[in-house]
């Protein structure tokens, strides 16, 4: 197959950086850019970074920039190629063959067949955009088989012989790096690394992902889960927890409760675990009071 050149108009990384923006996604240029060459060169988009940063909202954008419908495959501790590609539903395959009798009944026929994410995104890759999200948290052997997935875009089912994707279909993976990936399926791969962005771009996101939040807010919210993650936490907030604790501290500040204590009264937006929560309890008002001020 092929590399698609021009896919859903976007001609540059300049062009899809804009189409982000417009899909309230807030892209910088090595993240455009390395999307875009994925894109054009048909090749799957392995995205890494702490929780948090954007990942999988990267993933979510792109497909709405493309008009396409976006599947999603979520990676867990021993998943396997039957929750990743197809199954059988043998319950119904018993209720046919029962309702048969001496008819004769192909029980492997597409109505007793159950699409799962990858087979979905094989059967459609123009109208679809494959997100395997966290593979990190797979084994090594589901990332063994997804290798060779990616590496042909077809698949064999027994019953039913070989299905091979008659385009390349966009494909997008994320990591948190909890383990290393292996070396053959980062060479498959255009590879981008998401930092949490600067302050000055974290406050942008903030506003753009929610009309609602003054710049102010926007600046002090970014200013405090700046300093919270420098903290030895279990969970930093992420980009979306700065998001919604500003929309959280702009609802309190409109109901009568003064900035700093809006902002703390609502600090069970942005972190989410008792023992954060116990570790930085001593220290907040001055986090907040300086985030504020």
């Amino acid at each position: 197959m092929a590399p698609r050149g021009n896919i859903g108009g976007i001609d540059s990384p300049e062009a899809l950086e804009k189409a982000l923006r417009s899909a309230y996604y807030l892209a910088d240029e090595g993240l455009a850019t390395a999307a875009y060459l994925a894109l054009a060169l048909g090749k799957p988009l392995l995205l890494e970074g702490s929780p948090g940063v954007g990942k999988t909202e990267a993933a979510k954008a792109v497909a709405a920039v493309l008009a396409r419908r976006l599947i999603r495959l979520q990676c867990y501790e021993g998943i396997d190629a039957s929750a990743a590609l197809y199954e059988w539903n043998y319950p119904r395959q018993m209720l046919a063959i029962r309702q048969a009798g001496d008819q004769t009944i192909d029980i492997y026929s597409e109505p007793f067949l159950i699409e799962r994410p990858l087979l979905a995104a094989l059967r459609a890759p123009d109208s679809t955009a494959l997100l395997i999200d966290e593979i990190d948290r797979s084994d090594q052997e589901f990332e063994a088989f997804l290798l060779e997935f990616l590496s042909d875009f077809q698949i064999s089912i027994p019953e039913r012989g070989t299905l091979r994707a008659v385009e390349r279909p966009v494909v997008i993976l994320t990591s948190n790096r909890t383990r290393d990936l292996h070396e053959a399926l980062r060479r498959r791969c255009v590879y981008h690394w998401i930092d949490y962005p600067t302050a000055e771009r974290e406050a942008r996101i903030v506003m753009l992902r929610s009309s609602s939040v003054a710049e102010a807010t926007a600046r002090a919210v970014v200013a405090a889960v700046g300093k919270l993650r420098r903290e030895p936490l279990s969970k930093a907030p992420g980009i979306s927890e700065a998001v919604d604790w500003a929309e959280a501290a702009t609802l309190l500040n409109r109901g009568g409760a003064r900035w700093p204590d809006a902002f703390k009264r609502s600090i069970g937006v942005a972190l989410k675990d008792e023992e954060d929560l116990a570790y930085v309890s001593g220290r907040l008002d001055v986090m907040i009071a300086e985030s504020v001020a």
